[in-house]
Formats: C-alpha cells, structure tokens, sequence
C-alpha cells in the first residue's frame, strides 16, 4: 500500500515481477617451437614459406654443423603443400633481447634516433666493420643493417631503409624503406608513427601480451626505441626550417646492429632430430609453458590446428596434457601430437595412446626421414613434422570435413621412408589404439593411413574429420551468434538466425559434410523462462558424413550360364 502525505496527490510505486525464479533453464594452423631468429613468445602470422624465413629463418650452425629446427620443417611441408596462414610463437632457453641500432649521426655527431630489431638473440647482431666493398664482416641473411638516404636539412626529411646484412654497396638488398620522414612529433610522417615504436611482452601472471608504445609496427624488422634530438614544428611562421633543429637531422650513411643476448646455438647439436629426448633441440619442456598457456586464449589467436614438433607424450607429459586442456577448453581447433621418441617401439607407442583419451587430438606413427629443406641432410623427424602439409593439402583440394588420410590426401611426397615398414597387423594394433598408421604401400610411397582421434569411445567424433567438421561448424556459427548478443530476444531476432545458419548448413552439406541437418530456435526452445534468463537458444541437429574406412568386396563366381541379379 502507498504512503500518503497529509495533502491529498497520487502516489506512485514500482513492483518489480521480473525477478529470477531459479527454474532450470532446459567456429589456419598454428604451431610452437624455436625458431632460428624472430620475436621471442610473440605469436606472428606469417602467410608464405618465403614469408617463415624471412622473419625466422631457416637453419644454423652448431659445432661445424647445420641444422634446422622442426618447428621451420613443419613449417615447409605446411606452405608446401599449399596452407595459406601460420601462426607461429617462438620459444627459447635463457635471455633474449633485441639489437640496437649503432649509428644514425646527425650534425652534432650524436644519434639522432634509436632503432631496434623486433627480432630477438645474437643473430641479429650486425656490428663491424666495413670492408672495401661495403659489407659488414658480421653481416648475414638473417640480421639487418640500415641505412639513411635523401637527407635535407631544408625540409627536414631524410629515407630510412632496412638492408639485408650481408648485401653490398653496389648489390644492396632492400628489405623495406620508409621515405620522406622526420623528426617532428607534430607531423604525419614522424619517424615512429611511420615505422612503429611499440613493444609486446608476455606477462606470465596474467597470460597477457603487454603492449608499451604509441604507435603501432609498420615494419616488420625494426622499431623506433627513441627519438633523440626531437623536431617539434621544425617551421616557423614564416616557413623556414628552425636553425636550431636542423643539425638534429641525421647525414646520409650506413648502420648496424649490436648488443643483442640470447644464443641458440649452444649445446643444440647434441638434442635434434632423432636424438632428441628429455631435452629437445636445446630446450627443455619447461619452456614451452609459456606459450602453451598464451595459446589458450582464444579470442586473441585463433586457429584450426595446432603443431608442436619436438614435443612427445613420453619425455614432455605436462606440456602435452596443457596443450590438450587448452585445446578442450577453447574447442576450436585439433592438436596433433607425437607419443614417443626415435626409440619408441608399437608398444611403447600404443602405451602412451592409452593414457589419452579426447577427440581434440589425434596422432600419427612412426617417424620418418625427410630431406631437410634448409640443409639438404637426410634426418629423422617426428610425425608431426610432415603431417602438417597433409592438413594444409586435405583442406586445399577439399575441406576440412574431408579425411586427411589416404592415397588420395594422405600422400607424404616429401618422406623418403617411414621408420618402421608397418605389416598389416602393425597397422591393425596401432589403430585399434587410435594412433594413425604411416604406411608404406606398394606403388604409392608413403601414406597416412588413419584419421583417428585419440577419444577412446566409439562415436563420431572418434574421426578426424568429424571432430574438424564440429570445428568448423562451431566457428562459423558462433561468428553469426556474435552479431545477435544484445539484440531484441524476439521472433525476429531467431528467424534472423535461422535464416542465417541455414544456407550455411546447406551448403556443407552440398560439399559432402553432411548427410542431414535440422535447426531449431523458436517458440519451443524460448518460452518465458528462457528469455526471462536473458537468453537465447538454438539447437542444432547435425549428421555427419561418415568415411569409408573399411571396404568389403565379394568375387563371386557363377557356373556358365547363370543369369545375373539385375
């Protein structure tokens, strides 16, 4: 009942009914490892082979030695077989830091600016001296020099361009180049709004990429650590450069790159390929931790499939039971993972599938030998190395839907041979475990020859292609569901979605991902109760196409004579 004053009005007052009851309320490749050079723990995306070895190169020395890391392996059999994006985070062992640039002398003889690599270790290192040709002694193909060209004190602007840093005067190598810029704060083309001035760490605390800076990086080898002899509005009022500013401008000539930390050539020869264990290409498990765990957030990377060559489920058990959590958790994209090492026997190997059981990753065996792209070496690698390129090839010549496995998919062009030459018994053994056979066939070379998940219960997402399809299906689906949050929760609004899902559907299942579909979000999956949740809810219903694994042909022969069934 409403209070009343003494002098007579209307008293108004809010019933609120709405309160809550407490009834039940009834969707590209990444992979993690070291790399040559390149940003430490800063997930990059890199679209081309060409593109991997320019920002992380390819191989290195190691006591008189070459090698490459599997991590740009993987990466070459994924773009050779025709993948489109990788995401690639980079780990390493000890302190790595950027190299900074030792020269860029203005009129005061001092610096006029600091560069400094994005990519991180001693490679990057490019300081020495030159020789009659130009070339710096410590110049190579995976770190950088600059140079400054087109100076003019009257406007003000000068050109920074990147070099490769074993080019030569007479044969320079220009990477990028930045012209017309200045030292003006005030201006457009200031030289790090131009090149970029930002900074990215991995802050273990919170799982977060940390980013200190104002401008974002417009190269993709340098950027501006600081602006020494600053420019502001480098004019006057009548539109003569400013007599005290104009020494600031930097001469034309030539710079490199020193004190740079971080070495990745330390004990690695001992820890690759085939003789990896406990420790792998000169790191241990421990530091992929963290950028197993940056991974794991998956609206700031996404992806469909993830690598991590080197690691095994035998010597690196905590890494590979984060990867799986993380992948359950985001439920977008399939991880594929090596059991055991080089020594690893079918046993060894069906033991170590026993104790995994999710349909988020699968798994292949045995090793096999390759020719490693950078070094020309035959080497051992793990499966995961080359099964890269037989997801990049299913995907390209059909979808994900489709099984990455078989004559027609499953080819591994690249492999010279298989470790073990597998019997059919030793196929039937590993399958019946949910490991993924590498066959050597007869006229074919060899074969992936499975598309098992590691779940261990039979349902349909015990197939690859199934689990990639859900994936697919979930992504893109999820992407239309985005665009509804905070809409109207109305008929409208779920006709809107239906509509929108359906073609969709439709056209998955055109392309031979499913055999049915049925999409339901209407009144009888949003009664009072569920809106009053402030919820909206669909059900789909999905049959998935299932693969033809096992083919039964019967010869039969008739006497002379017999009609055949029509």
């Amino acid at each position: 009942m409403a209070n009343f004053t003494v002098s007579p009005g209307v008293a108004i007052s809010e019933i609120d009914n709405t309160f809550l009851t407490g009834n039940p309320v009834q969707a590209g490749a990444a992979i993690i490892g070291p790399t040559v050079k390149g940003p430490v723990e800063i997930p990059t995306l890199v679209t081309t082979y060409s593109d991997f070895v320019t920002l992380f190169g390819d191989s290195f020395i190691s006591g008189g030695n070459s090698y490459s890391y599997l991590t740009s392996i993987a990466a070459y059999n994924y773009f050779n077989y025709g993948g489109t994006s990788l995401l690639v985070a980079r780990v390493v062992t000890g302190s790595y830091t950027s190299a900074t640039s030792t020269s860029a002398i203005n009129y005061f003889t001092s610096s006029s600016f600091t560069l400094e690599t994005i990519s991180e270790g001693i490679t990057m290192n490019s300081s020495s001296s030159l020789d009659a040709f130009g070339a710096l002694a410590s110049g190579s193909t995976d770190n950088i020099r600059f140079e400054i060209s087109n100076s003019n004190t009257g406007s003000g602007t000068f050109n920074v361009v990147i070099r490769r840093g074993n080019d030569v005067t007479n044969s320079k190598v220009v990477l990028e180049a930045f012209n017309n810029v200045n030292l003006d704060p005030n201006s457009n083309r200031y030289i790090s709004q131009v090149i970029g001035d930002q900074t990215l760490n991995y802050n273990s605390s919170t799982n977060q990429m940390e980013l200190s800076g104002s401008y974002p990086n417009l190269s993709r080898y340098v950027r501006v650590k600081a602006v020494n002899f600053p420019t502001p509005n480098y004019f006057d009022s009548n539109g003569v450069a400013i007599s005290a500013y104009t020494a600031s401008i930097p001469i034309n000539g030539s710079g490199s790159f020193s004190t740079a930390t971080g070495d990745i050539k330390a004990g690695t020869g001992a820890t690759m390929y085939d003789n990896i264990g406990s420790t792998t290409q000169g790191l241990v498990g421990g530091n992929y931790d963290a950028m197993i765990a940056l991974l794991s957030n998956a609206e700031a990377y996404q992806f469909n499939v993830l690598f991590a060559p080197g690691l095994t489920n035998d010597t690196h058990t905590t890494q590979i039971t984060n990867i799986i959590t993380n992948t359950q958790q985001r439920g977008d994209n399939l991880f594929v993972t090596d059991l055991s090492l080089f020594n690893g026997t079918i046993a060894s190997t069906v033991t170590q599938a026993q104790n995994r059981d999710t349909s988020y990753a699968a798994t292949y065996w045995p090793w096999v030998r390759i020719i490693d792209p950078a070094t020309a070496k035959q080497v051992w690698v793990p499966a995961s190395t080359v099964v890269p390129g037989v997801y990049a090839f299913n995907d390209k010549v059909s979808a994900p839907w489709f099984a990455p496995a078989g004559i027609n998919r499953g080819g591994l062009s690249t492999v010279l041979q298989a470790q073990y030459k597998l019997s059919q018994g030793n196929r039937d053994t590993l399958y019946a475990n949910n490991i993924n056979p590498i066959a050597t066939l007869p006229k074919q070379g060899v074969v992936v020859y499975g598309q098992k998940t590691l779940q261990k219960a039979a349902s349909a997402l015990d197939r690859v292609n199934v689990r990639r399809l859900m994936i697919e299906l979930k992504n893109y689906i999820r992407q239309i569901s985005d665009t509804l949050v905070f809409e109207q929760n109305t008929n409208a609004t779920q006709a809107l979605f239906v509509t929108r899902v359906t073609p969709y559907l439709e056209s998955i299942q055109q392309k031979q991902g499913l055999y049915a579909f049925q999409v339901i979000m209407n009144d009888s999956n949003n009664g009072p109760a569920v809106i009053d949740q402030n919820q909206l809810v669909g059900q789909i219903y999905v049959q998935p196409t299932r693969t033809a694994e096992f083919i039964s042909l019967d010869f039969i022969l008739t006497p002379t004579g017999t009609e055949f069934p029509g």
